[in-house]
Formats: C-alpha cells, structure tokens, sequence
C-alpha cells in the first residue's frame, strides 16, 4: 500500500509497505526496523513474534517513546506480556496490531506531532 499524505520532510514516515518491504521516505527496507520521527534503526533483530524478547525493546526505550507501536507481521498476534513489562512499568503505552495497521497509525501520531516509536517485524 503506497501513501500520499505523508511529508517525509518532516521526519520520518512509512510511504509504502508490502509482506516484503517497508518504504521510509521513498527508500525501501526488506528488514525489521524501529522507527520515530527523528530516528530510524535498522535490522531490528526479531523477524517473527516468536523471536520477540525483552532485550529488543532496550533500543526503543532508548528513545524515550510517550507510546509505542509494535507491528506483529501480517498478523496480529500478542507477544508475551513479560517482553514488554518494563516499558508498562516505565509508563509508556503499548499498541499492538498487524505491521500494515502499525505502518497506517504511525503516520497518523506523528502526522499529529506525537513522540510515537513504532517497532516493525518483517517476516523474512
């Protein structure tokens, strides 16, 4: 899905996205990543839910998210609550969806000037 309201002067925005590629301003990714509107990370290690572990969400509280986005793949599907259980205990919010929701939100917060970190799994 291709997007055409998102301003990738501004930071950084998903501008297209398929099972096989993230596209961040134009430049296409074929790896997990975490981005924000002033960074972006990547070859995020998890390539499935599966591989998901607390170690993972050190690079994204590093950012200091007031919110975070973490896109499953192309499913939903609800990691273990203990892999995430610092950033609650920090009191930062946790959404989970598929990584094309995660792509379509991300845009919106920050679009909206919100410090959203989105973490992305590309099955590979």
């Amino acid at each position: 899905m291709k997007f055409a309201e998102a301003d990738p002067t501004e930071g950084y925005f998903i501008t297209a996205y398929d099972e096989n590629t993230l596209q961040v301003n134009g430049k296409n990714f074929n790896c997990s990543l975490i981005i924000s509107s002033r960074e972006l990370k990547l070859d995020w290690p998890p390539r499935s839910i599966e591989q998901l572990s607390t170690g993972h969400f050190e690079s994204i509280i590093e950012l200091n998210p007031e919110l975070v986005i973490l896109g499953t793949g192309r499913t939903l599907t609800f990691p273990a609550i203990e892999t995430y259980a610092k950033l609650i205990k920090l009191g930062v919010g946790v959404e989970v969806m598929d990584t094309g929701a995660a792509c379509r939100t991300y845009n919106i917060l920050t679009g909206e000037g919100r410090h959203v970190v989105c973490g992305l799994i590309l099955q590979t």
